[in-house]
């Protein structure tokens, strides 16, 4: 697991992706059973030539140039003193986790990282999101590692916006997506699915609010997976929101707690077949705390468990 306190220095005070999100999470981790059998790793920030595998150079300087100043990136998106450390680190713990699974060192990693990323577009901030970690992650792994093909897969209550963006146009990275819609951001149809040589490449399944476990999991089971299987990845990527929880104050599912661990249990079934059961999971999403630091729980137990 990538936890470290910097994520905490990315300051918004009332704001619903607030620091307390991780803190509970890893503090609630901590008494569980299981925290023994974790390896903790420390993150590295990551550096101008890596975030700009997917962002541009201008944005890049603009968030660097803005310094101590706080200010509202977009109508949601607060960037203050320590974001800058903060994203940077969250980028670079995803990418710290990649490099340890193409090591070998790891077999799959769960990044308790904030701020999160896929609202994050090529060159603006949008939706809590600076950095989009999980598409600066698959480019990563591709143009560094040397990986061929990526899958990600976003189970957040929202579209993955800006993922979908980046590689709409690319055929060796696959994105799927179960979300609420219509819902924020507005994007996610059935109808997207890519266009030129990246066409069929992306997977979009919207669910109207109020879905259950039964949804999702038929989601998985008749789309998404099969999708990934053909698609035949090195690496599964997820962007793991956990706002789906019927608890949640943004999201409008009906999930329980358990229902992430059955989709994870799900994916990683998949990822034995395709991928050496190489996965990292990234956090997104999920604002109710309590219901957060349970369904992580539920996360990581498949996660170590499978």
């Amino acid at each position: 697991m990538i936890y470290d306190p910097v994520y905490l220095k990315h300051e918004t005070g009332s704001h619903p992706e607030n620091s307390s999100r991780v803190e509970h999470a890893y503090e609630h981790l901590k008494t569980r059973d299981f925290f023994p059998n974790l390896t903790i790793i420390s993150p590295r920030p990551a550096t101008v030539e890596e975030i700009t595998l997917v962002h541009t150079r201008g944005y890049y300087d603009m968030l660097l140039a803005l310094g101590e100043i706080r200010v509202s990136l977009d109508p949601d998106t607060i960037f203050g003193p320590g974001t800058f450390e903060a994203a940077t680190n969250a980028v670079g713990g995803v990418l710290k986790a990649i490099e340890h699974v193409s090591e070998g060192k790891i077999e799959r990693a769960f990044c308790l990282v904030r701020p999160p990323g896929h609202h994050a577009r090529i060159g603006t901030a949008m939706g809590f999101c600076i950095f989009n970690n999980v598409a600066i992650g698959a480019e990563f792994a591709r143009k560094r590692i040397g990986m061929q093909r990526i899958a990600i897969i976003d189970f957040d209550v929202h579209h993955g916006n800006g993922t979908q963006e980046i590689f709409y146009e690319e055929r060796d990275v696959l994105y799927c997506s179960v979300h609420e819609y219509p819902f924020y951001p507005g994007t996610g149809s059935r109808d997207e699915m890519g266009s030129g040589k990246g066409f069929g490449k992306t997977v979009n399944v919207p669910l109207p609010g109020g879905s259950t476990e039964e949804d999702y999991l038929d989601a998985f089971h008749k789309q998404i997976l099969p999708a990934v299987e053909e698609h035949q990845p090195e690496l599964i990527l997820l962007s793991a929101g956990f706002d789906a929880h019927k608890s949640d104050p943004i999201g409008g599912m009906a999930l329980e707690t358990q229902s992430f661990g059955k989709i994870t249990d799900l994916i990683l079934d998949s990822a034995e077949r395709v991928c050496k059961g190489r996965v990292v999971s990234v956090l997104e999403g999920g604002y109710n705390i309590t219901a957060l630091a349970n369904s992580v729980e539920a996360h990581i137990r498949s996660l170590l468990n499978s």
